[in-house]
């Protein structure tokens, strides 16, 4: 399905047509992870609005920020969409990266499962009561899936446990792995919950009767940056007009998702999930609480400064960030004329 011109303003549609001819013939290789919080990449590049601008685009899946940030290191990608923490890191390590665009806020929730659910529900929303109770009845701490550390979401999982409930992370058991198996360590009962995005907030809600979100972004880390549209320096100096155009086209679908989600779901789908996902599901993890698509980056500053200075604290990030060299706004400030 391709999607008209209507999303555009006035301003961006010049300047995608514009530049067109210029963009023409480039290739850019990208590391994304099959996440909604990417979902602009999906809907540019199945909606074939990159190659009718004449990027071509090399796509490589990874299974976590922190694996991308990895391949970055070796040289085998140009631009990244992955989450602000792995951006961090990478640009403490000394890697030559820039945030171009945010993609996504406030994306991630606490979804349990099983005893862990229920002693929520008997705690009425008392999330610190809730694990101590479990742990006390059970035995053991509930064991809580999530990405990676120095992830966003472990991050968001880390700050509420430490700096909301004020009861640390040793009163969980924190297993971290890759999106993929977060689903089905969810559907096999080998996790009692997860600190996830979407489409795995969904789908483990309309898989299983007694899983729920306990826990949302706001009470979580509030404010909190996702995932961006990052960038080395290098391409940036080498093949401008692309960027520039990647950004506009990235605009683009981020009008798309947030306007018109039920529009942008196949899109989403041809990569999420490996199209196993019902379409209806991802239509309904589309419009979640936890799909708050925006691509300014500076709406998203504040948020990184906090998660930067909680990252130092837990030892995640071993450097201090200078975060205003990280940020590179002007390519989004040209497409939106909005400095």
């Amino acid at each position: 399905m391709r999607i008209g011109h209507w999303f555009f303003t006035p301003l961006l549609l010049a300047i995608v047509l514009g530049m067109t001819a210029r963009a023409e013939g480039t290739t850019i290789e990208v590391g994304y992870m099959p996440i909604l919080p990417v979902a602009q990449l999906f809907v540019l590049e199945d909606a074939d609005w990159a190659d009718e601008a004449g990027l071509d685009l090399e796509l490589t899946r990874f299974s976590s920020g922190p694996a991308m940030v990895q391949a970055m290191a070796s040289g085998e990608l140009d631009v990244m969409y992955f989450g602000i923490g792995p951006a961090m890191v990478a640009r403490s390590r000394g890697m030559p990266i820039k945030v171009l665009a945010s993609s996504i806020r406030e994306q991630i929730g606490l979804v349990a499962r099983g005893e862990l659910a229920s002693r929520f529900e008997a705690s009425e929303g008392d999330a610190a009561q809730a694990i101590a109770r479990f742990t006390t009845e059970t035995g053991e701490p509930p064991r809580i899936a999530t990405f990676p550390q120095g992830s966003v979401p472990d991050t968001v999982l880390r700050y509420w446990l430490t700096e909301a409930l004020g009861i640390g992370t040793d009163a969980v058991e924190i297993v971290p792995m890759g999106a993929d198996r977060v689903q089905q360590a969810l559907l096999a009962g080998a996790v009692d919950g997860a600190s996830i995005l979407e489409p795995i907030l969904t789908t483990v809600q309309s898989r299983l009767d007694d899983a729920r979100v306990v826990a949302r972004a706001p009470a979580m880390l509030p404010g909190q940056p996702g995932a961006v549209l990052a960038a080395r320096e290098a391409i940036l100096d080498q093949h401008p007009q692309a960027i520039q155009q990647l950004v506009a086209l990235h605009v683009r679908a981020t009008e798309l998702l947030e306007n018109d989600p039920v529009a942008a779901a196949p899109h989403v789908r041809a990569f999420v999930g490996k199209r196993l996902i019902p379409l209806d599901t991802v239509e309904a993890a589309l419009q979640s609480p936890a799909s708050n698509y925006a691509a300014d980056p500076q709406g998203i500053r504040q948020g990184t400064r906090r998660m930067h200075d909680f990252q130092i604290d837990q030892g995640t990030l071993t450097r201090q960030v200078d975060l205003d060299a990280l940020f590179e706004t002007r390519f989004y400030e040209q497409v939106t004329d909005n400095p």
